[in-house]
């Protein structure tokens, strides 16, 4: 519903509570230059098991390299991640 309405991508950063928020470094900023996503490429490169720094950094590389391209290998691979369970 959210997508549809244009609050959300498909693919992008997750959306963050207010106090995760909070405690991001600086360096995080970028990742609010888009919208929040569905899914993104912290989510298929381990979430989960990655600290909320390795995320960050995930996720401002995705802005960094934000293209048509970038987004359908992540549409692509995340219900293979989910299906292989390393989404967890």
């Amino acid at each position: 519903v959210n997508v549809l309405r244009g609050d959300m991508s498909l693919v992008g950063p997750r959306p963050a509570l207010p106090w995760e928020v909070e405690l991001f470094p600086v360096s995080a900023s970028s990742r609010f230059l888009v919208r929040p996503g569905l899914t993104g490429l912290w989510q298929i490169s381990g979430r989960n098991r990655l600290t909320m720094v390795d995320g960050l950094r995930l996720d401002v590389e995705y802005v960094a390299k934000c293209a048509l391209r970038t987004d359908l290998l992540i549409l692509l691979f995340t219900p293979l991640t989910l299906l292989r369970g390393g989404a967890r």
